[in-house]
């Protein structure tokens, strides 16, 4: 074994024996620990329903835009068919028809 791969081994093995020996510092944070009817408590949960309320904004703005692009493809083949249609039946100019 190398020394690295030891020497980590070892910084893992002190890191995790501290955070058991003492159990205070694995603990939650006191918002996440303590009251829920306290003002920080409400102020997390008002910030994560404002941070999933924006994620949800940001992938509905994403959806429509593709949905948007679909619908405006759609449109551009129906309009662009009678043309496709009438060139095919109508001889062009130095074409050759078998």
């Amino acid at each position: 074994m190398t020394s690295g791969f030891v020497f980590s081994c070892f910084r893992v093995f002190v890191v995790s024996f501290v955070m058991l020996s003492v159990p205070r510092i694995a603990l939650a944070c006191p918002v996440c620990f303590g009251n829920s009817d306290a003002p920080m408590a409400k102020a997390t949960n008002t910030g994560i329903i404002f941070m999933l309320v924006i994620v949800g904004l940001m992938l509905t703005a994403f959806a429509s835009f593709f949905i948007y692009l679909i619908r405006r493809a759609n449109r551009v083949a129906v309009d662009a068919a009678p043309a496709a249609e009438a060139a095919r039946l109508a001889p062009s100019e130095g074409t050759a028809q078998c």
